[in-house]
This record gives C-alpha cells, sequence and structure tokens, in this order.
C-alpha cells in the first residue's frame, strides 16, 4: 500500500450508463470542454493583459528613479549619491511593512475600488518627482509611493487566482510577475530613447543660463511613466470586474461556468485531477499527470483525500450563495488563521533571502552596467554614457522573462511548484558565482554571467506564491497569506544597504557575494520546507487511519473529526488555541486546516 493512501479510500463502483444516457453524458462533457475553452480564452485576452499591464506600470514606478539616476538625477538636484539608497531603502520600510494592512484593506473594499485608486494617486506622486529640489521631497515622495503600492500585488495576485483552476494559474502568474522583467526591459529601452532625445545628461560644474533652459531627460522619463500610470488606473474602474458574475466581457452562460469551475476546483470534494482537464477524460481513461497525482497524492494541492462521489450531497448543501470569485470578503478566522500560519513565516524567511537580487537589479542594474559603457574607466572626462547604459538592461530583463515563463509552464504541466523554485535557484547561483568571480576588466563575459544571473532571479517568488495560492482554498486567508509574504520585499531595504556608491569601484563585487550567501541559504530553505510538508501529509495520512469512515467524511465536509494527539494540525479551528490536538471549533475547521488537505509539493 502507498504510504499515503487510506486503506477505506477506495471509490465505490460507478453504476452503468445506458446508451442513451452515455451519449447524453458524453455531448455534456463535450459542451462543457468547450465552454471551459471559450471561457478561459476571455479570461487570457481580456483580464489577464490588463491585470499584467497594472503591474507593469507598478513595477515601472518602483524602478524608474534608477534608470534616472543613470541619467544624473541626484547630481542635477544637489543630492549626494547616497541619498538614492536612503530613499530607495525608506520605500521598501514603508512598502514592506504595511503589505499585509494594504492586502487586507484590498481584500475589504475589493480590488476593484482599491488597486485603481491607490495607482492614480502614486502616478502622481511619481510625476512630483519632476519638481523635486531637496532630499526632504525625495524621501517623502518615495515614502509616499511605497504605502500606496503596498498590497498592491497579494491583492492582485489574490484577485487573479479568483479566475484560474489551481494548475492554470502558475503559467498565468508567471505572465503577471513577469512584467517586473518585462519592466526592467521596457525602462530600459524607454530610458534609450528619452535619454537619446534629451541629451543635456553630462552634469557641469560651471552651468551657464542658457545652458539651464529645456528639460532633463530623467524629468520628461518621471512625468511620462507617471502620467501613463494614472491613466492605465483610471480605465481599471471601468475594465476590472468584481466578480466573474459580474464580468462584462462574458455571456451569462460563460459567467456561470466561470464561477462553477473554481467551486469544483476549490471546494473540499475537489480531487487532485483539474477540473478543466477532467472535462477531457473518458470514462476509465486519465491524462499522464492525473496517473502521476493518483499515485502521489501529496504532489497536488488541495484536493480531498477521499473520492468526491462519497459525500457529494453533503458537501454540495455546505456551499452558500455568495460568489466564490468575489474580490471582497474577510472574516476574523481568515485573519487569525494566516497569521498563525507557521508555514507561511518559512517561506517569507526564504523569499527574503532569494528575493535580494529581484529587488537589487530593479534599482540598482542600470549602475551596475554602467561601466561596460565608459570608454576609459580611468579617464573622468569621459563617464558613462545613460542611453547605452539603460539599452543594455533590456536583454537580461527578457532573460528574465522568457525563463520564469519556461519554469512555470513546467511547474503547472507537472503540478510541482518546489522543483522548479530550486532549479531557478540553482541558476541564479551560478550566474552570481560567475559575476562575482570574473574580474571588472572583463566586460562581456561579465555581461553574459548578467544574463544568467537575471535569468534565474525571477522564479522563485512567483512559484512561491501560486503554492500559497493553491495549497489555500479560502480567499480571504488567501489574500492575508500574500500580503505576509510581501514581507519578503524586506530584501530591498538589505540591497539598498548593499548596493552602495563605495562598492561600485570594484564592480559591486562584495555585494554579489553577500547576495550569493544569501540565495545559497534560501535554496536550503526550501528543501526543509519541502521535507515538511511531506512530513505534514504522511503525519495526516496515519490520524486518518485511525478514524473511520464517518468521521473522515466528517472532518473533509464539516472540519468537525475527532482530532486529537501528541502532534495537532497548527490551526485556529481547535478550541482553545492551535496545536496539540483538541476538539473542533463549533465552525469547524476550514480549508488547509483540515486534517484530509494534502499540501502539494
Amino acid at each position: 500500500m502507498d504510504e499515503y493512501e487510506l486503506a477505506d479510500s477506495s471509490p465505490p463502483e460507478e453504476p452503468q450508463l445506458g446508451p442513451r444516457a452515455a451519449m447524453e453524458d458524453s455531448a455534456a462533457q463535450e459542451h462543457e470542454v468547450l465552454l471551459n475553452k471559450k471561457t478561459v480564452r476571455k479570461l487570457d485576452l481580456i483580464l489577464l493583459p490588463f491585470l499584467a499591464l497594472l503591474f507593469l506600470f507598478n513595477s515601472l514606478d518602483k524602478s524608474n528613479i534608477g534608470n534616472a539616476e543613470s541619467a544624473h538625477f541626484t547630481s542635477d538636484i544637489g543630492l549626494e549619491k547616497d541619498d538614492l539608497n536612503t530613499a530607495v531603502a525608506l520605500f521598501f520600510a514603508f512598502f514592506v511593512s504595511l503589505q499585509p494592512v494594504g492586502a487586507a484593506l484590498g481584500r475589504k473594499y475589493g480590488m476593484v475600488l482599491w488597486v485603481p485608486s491607490c495607482m492614480t494617486l502614486w502616478g502622481i506622486s511619481t510625476a512630483l518627482h519632476v519638481w523635486v529640489q531637496a532630499r526632504w521631497q525625495l524621501f517623502t515622495l518615495r515614502i509616499i509611493i511605497g504605502c500606496l503600492e503596498a498590497g498592491f500585488y497579494p491583492v492582485t495576485v489574490s484577485y487573479l487566482s479568483l479566475f484560474y483552476t489551481r494548475f492554470e494559474f502558475a503559467r498565468r502568474l508567471s505572465l503577471f510577475y513577469g512584467q517586473a522583467a518585462v519592466a526592467g526591459a521596457l525602462g530600459g529601452i524607454l530610458s534609450y530613447f528619452v535619454f537619446s532625445q534629451f541629451n543635456n545628461n553630462r552634469p557641469n560644474p560651471n552651468p551657464e543660463p542658457s545652458q539651464d533652459n529645456g528639460w532633463k531627460s530623467w524629468q520628461v522619463l518621471f512625468l511620462l511613466e507617471g502620467g501613463s500610470t494614472v491613466i492605465v488606473a483610471l480605465v481599471g474602474f471601468l475594465w476590472l470586474p468584481h466578480s466573474a458574475k459580474t464580468a462584462w466581457f462574458l455571456s451569462k452562460e460563460e459567467r456561470e461556468w466561470a464561477e462553477e469551475r473554481i467551486r469544483r476546483d476549490r471546494s473540499s470534494e475537489s480531487t487532485s485531477r483539474n477540473p478543466a482537464k477532467a472535462d477531457n477524460d473518458n470514462d476509465n481513461d486519465a491524462d499522464e499527470n492525473d496517473d502521476e497525482e493518483s499515485q502521489h497524492p501529496s504532489a497536488s494541492e488541495s484536493h480531498g483525500l477521499l473520492h468526491p462521489s462519497r459525500s457529494s450531497h453533503s458537501a454540495r448543501s455546505t456551499t452558500t450563495i455568495t460568489s466564490i470569485t468575489a474580490d471582497r470578503g474577510l472574516t476574523p478566522h481568515d485573519i487569525l488563521s494566516a497569521l498563525l500560519s507557521p508555514k507561511i513565516y518559512h517561506l517569507l524567511a526564504c523569499n527574503i533571502l532569494s528575493s535580494i537580487p529581484v529587488t537589487a537589479f530593479s534599482v540598482f542594474l542600470p549602475l551596475v552596467l554602467a561601466p561596460l559603457t565608459q570608454p576609459d574607466p580611468t579617464d573622468p572626462t569621459h563617464p558613462p554614457n545613460p542611453a547605452l547604459t539603460n539599452l543594455l538592461t533590456a536583454p537580461p530583463y527578457i532573460c528574465g522573462a522568457l525563463t520564469l515563463y519556461a519554469f512555470a509552464t513546467y511547474s503547472d504541466h507537472h503540478r510541482r511548484r518546489l522543483p522548479p523554485i530550486l532549479a531557478g535557484l540553482a541558476l541564479l547561483l551560478a550566474g552570481l558565482a560567475l559575476v562575482t568571480l570574473l574580474p571588472a576588466t572583463w566586460p562581456i563575459p561579465r555581461y553574459l554571467a548578467l544574463n544568467v544571473l537575471l535569468a534565474g532571479t525571477f522564479v522563485a517568488s512567483p512559484l512561491a506564491v501560486a503554492w500559497i495560492a493553491g495549497n489555500t482554498p479560502q480567499p480571504g486567508k488567501r489574500a492575508l497569506l500574500l500580503g505576509v509574504n510581501g514581507w519578503g520585499n524586506l530584501a530591498g531595504v538589505f540591497s539598498a544597504l548593499l548596493f552602495r556608491p563605495r562598492w561600485a569601484g570594484d564592480g559591486y563585487v562584495v555585494p554579489f557575494w553577500v547576495t550569493l550567501g544569501c540565495v545559497g541559504v534560501a535554496a536550503g530553505g526550501y528543501l526543509l520546507f519541502w521535507r515538511n510538508l511531506v512530513r505534514e501529509n504522511r503525519w495526516r495520512m496515519e490520524v486518518l487511519r485511525g478514524w473511520d469512515a464517518d468521521e473522515v467524511e466528517r472532518e473533509r465536509v464539516e472540519g468537525k473529526g475527532p482530532l486529537g494527539g501528541r502532534r495537532g494540525v497548527v490551526d485556529v479551528g481547535l478550541e482553545g488555541g492551535g496545536g496539540g490536538g483538541g476538539r473542533a471549533r463549533e465552525g469547524g475547521r476550514e480549508g488547509d486546516e483540515r486534517v484530509t488537505f494534502v499540501y502539494g509539493l
């Protein structure tokens, strides 16, 4: 017997259908398959690209200060270069600390109201950089943007997860999160064109009045990107639906199916099989992935241990009339359960360490590449070319976006999150090692190594988010967990302290070594997380073997099984707190708190 298999969990024999009933059933399945394709196609073509556009401008407004600095932003306004690092650190300090608050407010008031409102305000703040003349003005604007952007990512990702099933999600998330890489490439290309047209970039110690007229290139950049952000945000008020039931781009039948497909995927009766794929299966056939999942339940996300036909009626009876895809709704249990989850803090530690390269290069890559465009590093009269420097940032970011999409596609197809995360970190470590070992006097090999580094940089964070989303059936708790995971942006504070101007002379070798060590520790943390999940799934199976069929069913449907033992499941569904056993509280355990829930790997 497989170690994850219950002795009494074999499904009952299915009744044999007559020829006419079988034909009707086949026709219904075929209709569902076509309906599913039409619905997902519309989501992919109308909803997903607009959400990706929002994140694109979110990423641009984070990173444009680095592009501006390559055009002498701080020198032009009379600040020290270290002031830029302080501004970045202040941004991330407020951005990180307010992540759960932003996620909670976004869930309370709804994505459609919260995100476009915040986006409009931070777009205005970005444009106001044009008139910055003092240190306090720069710091204030970066703090305001950090506060307004806090919660954007967890709220939008949680919103995205309302429309896609678990094993459709990672690939779509990669297209969404990949906008961070696209923003880096687009920001570099846009800066190249702006700096080429407004080429008054070289600081002049004795400027004449006639030379000081006109717009600086970094002013044009801030105004262009900030104004575009405001326009896109205003469109968002009209474009985004509150739920699948109110999606203006879906027909009535498609709206109902969009709700039903998520309900099937998220309900406690769901099996390891993807509902969207299940529609393609015949009565006795399953696809390759489903066979693999049936043998290894622990590899799947948020599926029950019992066959759904055993209690489909009781499971359906617990379904509420509230839209399962609604963009708002938060309970005290969601808050307490999210904040007391030990798994999210393990992932958070790994996320902080593995995200240092992401946050560092989103701002400082133009400064790292600047020496490559300097004709003679020993000659201060020939400084780096800002336009060319920013153009060189595009290829590494394109490598990052393409690698992320490839790894996410693999993750969805094989229904695994942790193996591709570790593979991405291995690629990142290889790139970091090459960059640190290659001397700064070898510009071309070092630039190629940066492409390898960026290729592995963007993989871990979105796939960790996909794991959280796929293993948290409750939308409110899911949004808050993603908000807590957003504290991973604390890496931005560390990167601002690491990549300081004093390390620029030798090609930032010391910051690269420190980053290499942090990513290595993160990889070890993900391996430990993997081991803990396997042990947790095994323990849950051992507990269920001690229950009879009715107790297992009651736990699966209502979360009221007779849990008691030396280890227990850490949750807030137990009277007297979480942990070492006890009776289920009156409302029952929910989602992944239930012993019948199997964590995916």
